[in-house]
């Protein structure tokens, strides 16, 4: 555990849907390193998670997006998963949410299908960025620079493909909070 990251606190955003792996992995890696963390939703209570091919457990949410602020943040993490991110990505409050940490210049790790949340924010133009490859085109057309790598890191914005660039995702989100 690294002592200049037991003081920070990140936001994970999610709502019924996201990809299990990319909720949990994340969450894991912050813990292990002293870092507070809060479940943010679109609603109170649980969200239930997809893993792979069918749903998977059920998470206690800590706060709802309308209530959370983004202040309160040093890091806000999106997991994938497309239920998941077809639902936050038209919620206004959880585009505003976001929207917030990139007018800050606060670091944002997104994964898979996270990166269509970020497009509703308009901020991506000129942005380097990987995702899952079926959202490829939506994010060259938000005017991202889009790469095929496992992490790409972009003036504290991290992404990555898929559950299986997950290592390197939450590496690049650890070092990313010790800058």
């Amino acid at each position: 555990m690294d002592k200049q990251l037991n003081k920070k606190r990140v936001a994970v955003m999610a709502t019924d849907g996201f990809e299990q792996s990319e909720f949990k992995k994340p969450i894991k890696a912050l813990k292990n390193e002293g870092i507070l963390v809060d479940v943010i939703s679109v609603k109170q209570g649980k969200i239930k998670g997809w893993k792979e091919t069918e749903w998977g457990d059920e998470f206690k949410v800590d706060l709802t997006v309308d209530k959370a602020l983004s202040t309160d943040y040093d890091m806000l993490v999106l997991p994938g998963g497309v239920i998941n991110t077809d639902s936050l990505r038209t919620n206004k409050p959880a585009v505003k949410f976001v929207s917030e940490f990139f007018e800050q210049g606060k670091p944002i790790a997104a994964i898979c299908h996270a990166g269509s949340i970020l497009i509703e924010t308009g901020f991506l133009t000129g942005k380097q960025m990987t995702s899952y490859k079926s959202i490829k085109t939506d994010l060259i057309n938000a005017g991202v620079d889009w790469k095929d790598d496992e992490v790409v890191v972009d003036n504290k914005l991290i992404t990555s493909r898929s559950p299986k660039d997950l290592p390197a995702f939450c590496k690049k989100m650890i070092e990313e909070l010790k800058k």
